[in-house]
């Protein structure tokens, strides 16, 4: 390269600079340099079209700092460069990667652009990585990061997401990654970091790397990440039937040469080398063979058992132990085909499908997982307004007639939400011993315990069932002490008090305002008493007082009213229908009416 100083006016910034031509850049920690000593390392051009005119490939913040100080002083010496040959875009592209990589503090977005221009100016991911001092498998991370929808990589680049959860990202289809950003924009948080996995393949994620047998033979899908590290089994099934017939086929080789007793534990089972002591093939060590969920397998070669390592020293023999009558794989047929077979009759037997999914529901199985709704506020005084409501009262007092069906403990907090204390067997031959509509009463009880709080769910079923909130809710301090906002105040004041008392107390502060209607709800101070009130937005249909939005009972009402609006052709099915719902609705809301499990 040939050394020259150029003036000010004759150098622009190249479309190959690696920090881009629209992009203005950070100078804070070269400006002052360039203010004392001015531009001492060269910048790396090339002559741009003309001979006096030349375009910066590597050098841009020394050539904004050396304008912002010309624009200062008048003026400034001619910037000292470095000229190489014109027309190699993808040298020059490579200069100034190579000039900045190394001090650019560089976002993995950032160089995947410059790497991707590389490899439209014809360099391979090979020529890349031995230019940059990168591995090949470095330069074909980067370049996957191309596969992601741009959103995705934007919030890469912002530190928005991190490193783990677009690693995992890159396992998903377009299609997966525009609902993960869907989550994103909704209402719950979508899955970061290690739950992108779980989310995309499920909670037993198995890399292919687990597998005894050769992938090649595997006939189910294999999903694999765009960073070449990671490829996992998307049958699970599948891979443990053929993962199996592996382990089987090993556990044969091993007998065959010579070892007496090769165990295979059950999967999941853990193996605790402290109970067992290390003894020879030749004096009846066993294989212990472990399986893991996540698909590994370990082979535990020459053990006994401590007691049988005792028996030994005191001269006895180590017990051969009975080769169960059924293997692995002859043992999961036979489970199989009987799963089948009950599955079969349960699909055709509601009543006892029903009583299945109760217990299930109160008392979980390794398929089940039911979480009971938290009750529990933002503060105490949230909390203890609920505990105290004349709903939660009344919802209590069928609990307590649910767990006596159950011959359960009255106290006990929750009918569900037990699955590690409460085994599943007696739950369900209780409910064998109830009649349906005892059952039926049981299941409402689950079904109240497991509603979600805030979903739009709540705003269909109140409608549906006509709540009044007037009839179960009283205002009380902890709703009055929440509102600090003082034009939502003046619109309660206005409810509460009338449109005359609100205007003559406009000019008031909210605390004013806010005793005002406590003294009309409370009927004191010289106040008519105010019953029957309730806020906008816990009415049903539920609605906002001001413009501003932020009442998500009202935002879910409005998505969800178009489904209550019976199209024509449906009319009477609707109208039957819904006479039904109010009549069960009148039914539980009337305190003489018997409640359904105390009937029964």
């Amino acid at each position: 390269m040939e050394l020259k100083h150029i003036d000010l006016a004759c150098l622009s910034v190249s479309p190959a600079n690696m920090r881009g031509v629209k992009k203005a850049p950070d100078l804070t920690n070269i400006l002052p340099s360039v203010r004392a000593r001015g531009v001492l390392v060269p910048l790396i051009v090339r002559q741009n079209g003309s001979p006096a005119t030349y375009e910066i490939v590597a050098g841009k913040r020394r050539y904004h700092a050396a304008m912002i100080v010309a624009q200062e002083e008048g003026s400034i010496d001619p910037l000292p460069c470095a000229i190489m040959e014109a027309g190699d875009d993808a040298a020059a592209l490579e200069a100034s990667l190579i000039e900045n990589i190394a001090r650019l503090d560089a976002d993995e977005v950032t160089c995947w652009e410059s790497f991707t221009r590389l490899v439209k100016e014809g360099r391979s991911p090979q020529d890349i990585s031995l230019t940059f001092g990168l591995t090949e498998l470095q330069v074909k991370r980067t370049l996957a990061l191309g596969n992601l929808l741009p959103r995705i990589r934007n919030l890469y680049r912002n530190d928005e997401i991190d490193a783990v959860t677009v690693r995992h990202l890159t396992l998903a289809s377009k299609l997966r990654q525009r609902e993960w950003l869907a989550l994103l924009d909704g209402e719950s948080r979508p899955p970061m970091g290690h739950q992108v996995k779980s989310w995309l393949l499920g909670g037993n994620a198995i890399a292919t790397g687990k597998a005894l047998f050769d992938p090649a033979d595997y006939k189910g899908g294999i999903v694999a990440d765009l960073f070449g590290d990671h490829s996992y089994f998307a049958d699970a099934d599948l891979f443990w039937q053929m993962q199996e017939g592996a382990i089987a086929e090993k556990v044969e080789a091993l007998r065959d040469a010579g070892w007496q007793e090769v165990v295979v534990m059950a999967r999941g089972e853990t193996f605790h080398s402290w109970e067992h002591e290390r003894c020879g093939k030749a004096k009846g060590g066993r294989i212990y063979v472990t399986m893991g969920h996540s698909g590994d397998v370990s082979f535990h070669e020459g053990y006994i058992t401590a007691k049988e390592a005792r028996r030994l020293e005191r001269g006895s023999s180590v017990e051969k132990l009975v080769r169960p009558e059924l293997s692995a794989p002859l043992a999961s047929y036979v489970d199989l085909h009987r799963h089948a077979a009950v599955r079969a009759q349960v699909g055709s037997s509601p009543v006892i499908a029903l009583r299945l999914m109760v217990a299930h529901a109160i008392a979980g199985s390794s398929l089940w997982r039911v979480d009971v709704a938290s009750q529990r506020g933002a503060t105490d005084p949230i909390t203890e307004s609920v505990e105290n409501s004349v709903s939660e009262a009344a919802f209590d007092k069928e609990r307590r007639i649910a767990l006596d069906l159950l011959g359960l403990d009255p106290d006990t907090p929750t009918v569900t939400g037990h699955a590690n204390n409460r085994e599943i067997l007696p739950v369900y031959l209780r409910l064998l011993d109830l009649e349906d509509d005892m059952v039926l009463g049981i299941l409402a009880i689950v079904m109240g315990e497991t509603l979600e709080a805030g979903s739009a769910l709540i705003e269909l079923l109140g409608m549906q069932l006509g709540v009044d909130m007037a009839a179960c809710w009283q205002a009380d301090d902890a709703l009055l002490d929440l509102i600090r906002d003082r034009e939502v105040m003046g619109h309660i004041l206005s409810d509460v008090a009338g449109e005359e008392a609100a205007s003559g107390n406009a000019g008031a502060t909210a605390k004013v305002q806010r005793q005002i209607v406590r003294d009309c709800l409370a009927g004191t101070n010289g106040r008519d008493r105010r019953t029957g009130w309730v806020p906008r937005w816990m009415a049903f249909p539920p609605s906002a007082y001001t413009q501003r939005g932020g009442v998500g009972s009202a935002e879910r009402w409005e998505r969800i009213a178009p489904l209550l609006e019976p199209e024509s052709a449906d009319d009477g099915e609707a109208v039957e229908q819904e006479t039904a719902i109010e009549a069960e609705a009148e039914t539980a809301s009337d305190p003489e009416q018997e409640p359904v499990q105390k009937a029964a």
